[in-house]
């Protein structure tokens, strides 16, 4: 017992630095780490609240105060990528604001001497390609080849420079990622519901309160490595599509919303809604103690009603 409060008290005493802090994830995130009494402080290119800190990874600056006596950190910005279309320019956005934030970060723990307990960092189920395919995807598979593996590839590399100083570092690959304050549920909750293209691709999701545990079980248990971060049961566009329209209680049209017209909408980006594969969890539900609050869909749907 006293083991256990000791344990309990060294972990209310983390001091966790995020960076994409005002995001979908990173404000929920944000408060479920406060609800469990951990010193919580935001990097913000606006910050306005406290706890909230300057950087700016154009100029190369942060705020030192950010960083000083800080045990992790759960870096979780980048530019959105489903927000835009895939221009070279915004190509270019993507991979910068993931790898050079990155190397900013570990530019300035350098400089500053700061000797992290670990260093977690968000990263994509797009490694292994944008592909819909028979396999199941695990972490020890190789990279793919289109442009989301290759974000994802440097955005790992930069992660693992940490590796350096003997700092422990934890990369989440997370799919899509489910909430009732925005992202893409949102955006699926049209009055007719339909799957998208031939409605075979797989859609790897998770609830944001299960990625959210992710990331405070790999600070209080000490997980580290690449872990994939979905939830295990699998979903095709189809699958999906029919188990959110009985949840909302509306239409659902089985003709899938052709690909051509996806394509024309949103040019090259429309792989990410077009292709997927199934990802394995089994690593996560093997060697870790780590248990899924919402492990089906239609639970997970159902909380976020």
């Amino acid at each position: 017992m006293m083991v256990s409060i000791v344990v309990l008290y060294f972990y209310s005493m983390a001091r966790i630095l995020i960076t994409g802090g005002s995001g979908l994830v990173g404000k929920r995130l944000r408060q479920m780490l406060i609800d469990k009494n951990h010193d919580v402080i935001v990097l913000s290119r606006s910050p306005k609240k406290k706890h909230e800190f300057k950087w700016d990874i154009s100029s190369n600056y942060i705020d030192e105060q950010a960083l000083k006596n800080t045990d992790y950190i759960i870096h979780l910005a980048g530019a959105g990528i489903a927000e835009k279309r895939w221009t070279t320019k915004r190509k270019h956005e993507i991979i910068d604001s993931r790898v050079e934030s990155t190397n900013l970060l570990f530019e300035k723990i350098n400089t500053l001497r700061i000797h992290l307990k670990g260093f977690i960092s968000a990263s994509g189920i797009g490694y292994y390609g944008t592909t819909t395919s028979h396999l199941v995807f695990k972490e020890t598979d190789k990279v793919g080849v289109d442009f989301l593996a290759y974000v994802c590839q440097k955005w790992e590399q930069a992660a693992n420079q940490f590796l350096k100083k003997n700092i422990p570092v934890t990369i989440l690959r997370t799919g899509l990622v489910l909430s009732a304050k925005g992202g893409a549920l949102a955006k699926m909750k049209t009055p007719i519901i339909s799957p998208l293209g031939s409605g075979k691709q797989y859609m790897p999701w998770i609830h944001i309160d299960d990625l959210c545990n992710l990331y405070i079980t790999s600070i209080e248990e000490g997980l580290t490595g690449v872990f994939n971060a979905v939830a295990p049961e699998h979903h095709t566009s189809k699958s999906f599509s029919k188990a959110l329209a009985k949840s909302l209680k509306r239409p659902y049209l089985g003709i899938g919303i052709p690909g051509f017209l996806m394509r024309f909408l949103f040019g090259k980006m429309a792989v990410i809604l077009l292709k997927g594969s199934r990802i394995s969890v089994k690593k996560i539900e093997n060697k870790t103690n780590f248990t899924f609050e919402f492990s089906t869909l239609s639970k997970a749907l159902h909380n976020l009603e």
